[in-house]
């Protein structure tokens, strides 16, 4: 599940890159384009989605 939703992330980035490039060079936030944007956020998103998979396996391990 967890890979479900980064592979939907990723292919919507690859898929505005593909199809969409000239919204990539948009500037909403601070004069950094929205491909590095994106490109941090799907950084951000593994990091959190890697600390979900870790809770998740902490959650349902026994108890010693």
């Amino acid at each position: 599940m967890l890979f479900a939703i980064y592979l939907a992330l990723y292919i919507g980035f690859v898929g505005l890159n593909a199809f969409a490039p000239q919204a990539m060079e948009i500037t909403p936030l601070a004069g950094v384009n929205l491909a590095i944007l994106y490109g941090f956020g799907l950084i951000v998103a593994a990091l959190v989605l890697a600390l979900v998979y870790a809770w998740l396996c902490r959650s349902n391990s026994p108890a010693f």
